[in-house]
């Protein structure tokens, strides 16, 4: 079996190139088959404050390189106490007939501190403090003036202790108030509150919601209930966002959505703590508009 070799001055015929099928270009999506959905959130939602430092000062407190000891009354402390190798040391010393807590399961041996314990006093009313925030805020609503009066009123307060030189005895009354919290504490608080809170955002909120289609809307009120039909035409939509404290300082930007239905049976539902609720209303009105404008085309 011979084969030729290449002629000098003749170059090798290159195989034909693959032939490419040019891709069609994805067509837009049709607006008219949109769909917004709306979900209300319980209350449970504001809490991510309490959770998220609350996570924040178990860290603080896990690498503070502080352990709590617990120990009987009376014990007292001692500066400079000697210590077995003649060494200078600190120590607590427990009073007479009294025992410091043995390890559980040998109580022939005491137990050595092994909780962590941050030294500072202030990572526990920081965080008792913004319990307590949490807690008014979203239990006591504070819409529309009463939003500003409070402001005002704290504001107010603030300019009249401080003209009246009375912040410097109110911080040396805080300065006594002594708030601890261990390691474990704060991670038992915070790991409950957010576990709760993702299952409470991630699948109760959203059985109750509401979807918006061009010309119709959907609605579920209750978990397990069954969805509801309505029309579109002639229905009002309305935010509320009042109440600064909810809504923008733990809401981040969420709000109350009210729909009015039209007709001889209207029906009014409320939606609350619906989050980024203006966005969501500006999509609404834009896909009603267009429906509308597409309805009128096609008279």
């Amino acid at each position: 079996m011979s084969t030729a070799n290449p002629q000098p001055g003749n170059h090798p015929a290159t195989p034909p190139a693959a032939h490419v099928q040019p891709t069609a270009p994805k067509p837009p999506p049709d607006p008219m088959k949109r769909e917004i959905r709306v979900v209300s959130h319980c209350t449970l939602f504001y809490w991510w404050p309490v959770w998220g430092i609350g996570f924040v000062m178990w860290l603080i407190t896990m690498f503070s390189g502080h352990y709590m000891a617990t120990v009987p009354t009376g014990t007292t402390a001692i500066h400079n106490a000697i210590a077995k190798d003649d060494t200078p040391r600190d120590a607590l010393v427990v009073p007479a007939k009294s025992h410091l807590p043995a390890e559980f399961g040998n109580k022939d041996r005491l137990e050595n501190p092994h909780l962590h314990m941050s030294n500072n006093k202030n990572l526990g009313v920081l965080f008792v403090a913004v319990l307590l925030l949490v807690i008014v805020i979203t239990n006591i609503p504070l819409r529309g003036l009463w939003s500003v009066i409070v402001i005002v009123l704290i504001v107010s307060l603030s300019i009249i202790f401080a003209l009246l030189e009375v912040w410097d005895t109110i911080f040396i009354w805080l300065s006594f108030l002594d708030i601890r919290i261990n390691a474990a504490g704060y991670f038992v608080i915070s790991a409950v509150l957010f576990a709760l809170w993702l299952i409470v955002m991630l699948l109760f909120d959203r059985q109750i919601y509401m979807v918006f289609t061009p010309g119709q809307l959907r609605v579920r009120q209750e978990i397990g209930d069954a969805e509801t039909a309505y029309d579109t035409t002639g229905m009002t939509i309305q935010k509320q966002r009042s109440d600064l404290f909810r809504h923008w300082i733990l809401g981040i930007g969420s709000g109350d959505l009210i729909v009015r239905t039209a007709g001889a049976n209207t029906h009014e539902f409320h939606m609350p703590n619906v989050l980024f609720i203006g966005r969501k209303v500006s999509e609404i009105e834009e896909m009603l508009r267009l429906r509308q404008v597409v309805s009128g085309g096609t008279k």
